[in-house]
């Protein structure tokens, strides 16, 4: 990040830097709370901690007139091109793969996590190159917390596997944060005019819809491998 926020300085005119944060810097926090700009940060995993490192430097430098910087501090995100690494992606891979003969053992548990559709993501950076934001810290998220259970239901439900080839186990997840996170977004809104648009059953529906089609790094390894 150094090294990005030196280039921009650099720049005859300079172009508005939109650093993506996440809302993991905040660190765990209580069940209930909507998690505003002004809530201390408190991160607990490398994943975090890096995270807020870049926003401290983009913060940091727009602070002292060497760029024209804000953060965007995004909760999780879903939708089309949702990675196979995060709970979500990875279940749409295994449902691909869910047969008569290869049933699906599934863990999941009661948490309750904000959810945004990758494109009101991309809205709202765009909003935010242009918005009265410089120096800001602004939340990106639905502004709800909605339950693990559920939404994992909510993509089985929309790749049309049967009820009957998926069985739920109880037992330990790996997560990035707490078993609660739920943005405060009124800044966004107010600020920049940005909302979250996309439902999350039709942003899950398109993510099962678009896990059909393999990313590209996959497709190449496949025509390399078929030579």
């Amino acid at each position: 990040m150094d090294r990005l926020v030196d280039a921009v300085a650099a720049l005859p005119r300079r172009p508005r830097l939109v650093h993506l944060g996440s809302v993991h810097e905040y660190g765990p926090v209580p069940d209930g709370t909507a998690i505003a700009e002004d809530h201390p940060t408190a991160p607990r995993t490398p994943y975090a901690r890096t995270k807020l490192v870049g926003s401290r430097i983009v913060l940091g430098a727009t602070d002292a007139g060497r760029i024209d910087g804000c953060v965007l501090r995004v909760t999780n995100v879903c939708g089309p091109g949702t990675p196979r690494g995060s709970f979500l992606g990875g279940l749409a891979h295994r449902l691909r793969r869910t047969t008569e003969d290869a049933p699906l053992a599934v863990t999941l548990v009661d948490d309750r996590r904000d959810f945004i559709d990758v494109r009101d993501v991309a809205e709202a950076v765009v909003l935010a190159a242009s918005s009265p934001v410089t120096g800001r810290v602004l939340n990106i998220g639905q502004g709800d917390a909605f339950s693990m259970r559920e939404l994992a239901w909510l993509l089985i439900s929309a790749s049309q596997v049967p009820d009957r080839l998926v069985r739920e186990e109880s037992g330990a997840v790996h997560s990035k944060g707490g078993s609660w996170t739920q943005a405060d977004i009124r800044l966004a809104r107010r600020l920049m005019g940005w909302s979250p648009k996309v439902a999350l059953k039709e942003s899950l529906h398109d993510l099962w819809a678009a896990s059909a089609t393999p990313s590209r790094p996959a497709a190449e390894a496949a025509r390399t491998e078929g030579h």
